[in-house]
Formats: structure tokens, sequence, C-alpha cells
């Protein structure tokens, strides 16, 4: 089964209008979707991570990707991944470079299950568990009382547990009072703060009883500063969303800088790296939660990601919906928790018609995380 075509294709599917508004939901419209074909008919497809540059991202597939592999043994996953590295050292050890190798990695993790008529995570060792629980991860908002209105409607659809991307405490404070005292509340504030702030409002956030606190310290690789943040704070901190390769994780892990890794299966090089990262934080008896705000590929080779892996808890699902989904069938949170595609491969279909419907076009709007 030789590979015989590389593309990639960039999307700007909106966000479906929903209450309360979200300043986020314009940034998010925009995707990229990878596919690989072979001479034996089949076609895999794989996701890279988009928020920032997807007609780069798609850039990099073509021209720097596509040329290593054509005429390729498509089941050749490792020794392909390996090539891809390799070539792109000078650019491909993080961002666009990682995230274009993550896309055509997940593509022929995709074809290989077809191949073999099994779901992907049978191929990874196995399944361990068939669902995973999900918690919400919710847009950022402008105002407490719309975070309020988020978490109450998280919790009528069946979540037990909720993630804010707020960094004012009185957003943290309508989120706790909305959920009540049981339930898990998450916090993720994207990278803003010095040191010195970030351990200011940890505990600051602290009295509100938060599961984990997420990337407070900018830039992210400032690993130095996470251990310290770690350190002052009783509160677990969690990171690795914007790292790459299982060695960005070990440096994470061996400078204590964090309590829970977060690795992006269309950030990290792909479910290759992923699995890699997860043995890594095993031996370290670190926790492993998986970022996966997808509605694609990348999220169902999450769930394949945690279904293989003993010790993965949690899916993070995003909140919303995309105004046309991207699969045919989509995957749905159901009280709280995600069945795993049981078909060959990813066990799910790309919708064709939103690549017709939805081609981007250089929107200018910018998805913009941080706030000070």
């Amino acid at each position: 089964m030789k590979i015989t075509a590389v593309d990639a294709v960039a999307l700007a599917i909106p966000y479906r209008a929903m209450e309360p508004p979200s300043s986020w939901g314009d940034g998010l419209r925009k995707q990229v979707l990878v596919r690989v074909a072979t001479d034996g008919g089949l076609v895999g497809w794989g996701e890279a991570f988009a928020l920032g540059a997807p007609r780069a991202v798609c850039a990099v597939v073509e021209d720097a990707l596509r040329p290593l592999l054509l005429g390729e043994p498509a089941a050749e996953i490792e020794r392909l991944t390996d090539k891809l590295h390799r070539a792109t050292l000078l650019f491909g050890r993080r961002g666009l470079g990682m995230f274009a190798i993550s896309g055509v990695e997940l593509a022929l993790w995709d074809l290989a299950g077809k191949a073999r008529g099994v779901p992907v995570c049978e191929l990874l060792g196995g399944s361990v568990g068939r669902r995973v629980r999900a918690y919400a991860s919710l847009l950022r908002y402008e105002r407490p009382e719309h975070v309020a209105a988020a978490a109450r409607r998280a919790v009528a659809e069946g979540f037990s547990a909720v993630k804010l991307h707020q960094t004012d405490v009185a957003s943290v404070r309508a989120a706790r009072e909305a959920l009540g005292p049981d339930l898990a509340l998450m916090l993720d504030v994207n990278c803003p703060w010095s040191l010195a702030e970030a351990i200011r409002m940890g505990r600051a956030f602290s009295e509100y009883g938060v599961a984990w606190f997420e990337e407070p310290v900018w830039p992210p690789e400032d690993y130095r500063s996470l251990a310290a943040v770690s350190a002052a704070l009783d509160t677990p901190v969690a990171a690795g969303e914007n790292e790459a390769t299982v060695f960005g994780f070990r440096e994470l892990i061996a400078q204590r800088a964090v309590d829970i890794v977060q690795p992006s299966v269309i950030k990290v090089g792909g479910l290759g790296e992923a699995r890699k990262i997860c043995v890594l934080a095993a031996a370290w008896n670190v926790t492993v939660v998986p970022h996966s705000f997808y509605f694609g590929p990348g999220l169902a080779a999450t769930l394949h990601l945690i279904a293989s892996t003993p010790g993965l808890d949690w899916i993070e699902f995003p909140g919303g919906e995309l105004a046309t989904p991207l699969l045919t069938e989509p995957i749905r949170a159901v009280e709280g928790w995600v069945a795993v595609p049981d078909g060959p491969g990813l066990g799910v279909t790309v919708n064709e018609e939103v690549i017709r419907q939805y081609p981007y076009d250089g929107d200018p709007r910018p998805f913009v995380t941080t706030a000070r």
C-alpha cells in the first residue's frame, strides 16, 4: 500500500451562535485537515493545529512533507515519522512544522486501522475502556454572569466537571457558585503572567477549589518559573498544550514544573509521540490529561490514545458546536461520557461538504488567548 497523494485543506467553519456569547467565537473558525491517499484506494484523514496560520501549516504539509512521502509504504508509520522529523530539523521541532507532521501522522494511523479493519486503539495495544469521562471545556466570556450561565448549561448537559478559560477571580467565584461545592472546576488561563503574578493569582483562585491551574506563566517554555509556581501552590499546576515532542515533556517533568502534563496529539507530533509522552509521565508518576479542544480526527485520535493507555481518565470536550459538523457523525458527549469510535482506523468520516462550503479565505480575525 503505497502513498499516492498527500493534501492539506484549510477550513473556516464558524461556531454556531450560542448563549451566552463568547469573544472567542470568531477566532475559533480555523481548521486544517490532512488527507493521505494510497494506490489501494484507501484514504486516511488527520488533523493539524490551525488557529494561528492555517495556510502556512498546509504549505508545510504540501511543500515540505509531501515529496518525502509519495511512493512510500503507508504502513511504516514509525520510519516515515522519523524521516519527517529529520528532514524538518531546521524549522520543525515546534510550531507549524510539528503541527503539519502531527496531521500527517494521524492520517497514517487512520490508514493503518482501515487497512486492517480495526480501530486505532487496537493497534496501540488494545482498549482499556470503550468510553471516556469528559469535562466541558468552556470558551472565554466577558462577564462573570455569563460564566455562571455557561457552567450551569454544562451541568444540565450531564457534565460533572467544567474547565474555565477566565483570568479573573470574579468569574471563578461565579462558576463555583453555579456548580456548587462538589463538581470539579479546572482553570486554564493561557500563559498570561509573570512568576510573581502567577503565584499571586493562583493563591487567589485556590479559595474556590480549583482542581488544576493550567498554563499560568508566560512564556510557556519557562520551566523554571512554572516549577516555582508549582512549589508555591497547593493547587496542582498543569501544562503541555504548547509543548512538542517527548523531549520537551522530559524537561517539563524533570524540572518538576507541573503536576499534570497535557499533550495534544495534533501538536506534539502525533499519536506515536503522545504515546511516548504517556510512558515518560508514567515513569515519573505524573498525571496525563490530553489537550483536545477539537471536533474532527484530532478529537477521535485523542479518544483512541486514552482508550489504549491505562491511567488516562479524562477527555477535554469543547464547549459549543461548529455551524456545520466536521464529521458526518459528530462525536458527542452523552451525560458527561464520550464513546470511543469503534470503526476501522480513527472510526470517523470527514464531512466533505464542509470542504466545499467553508474554505479558509484568509479571514483576518485573530484568535487571542492572553489577557493582561
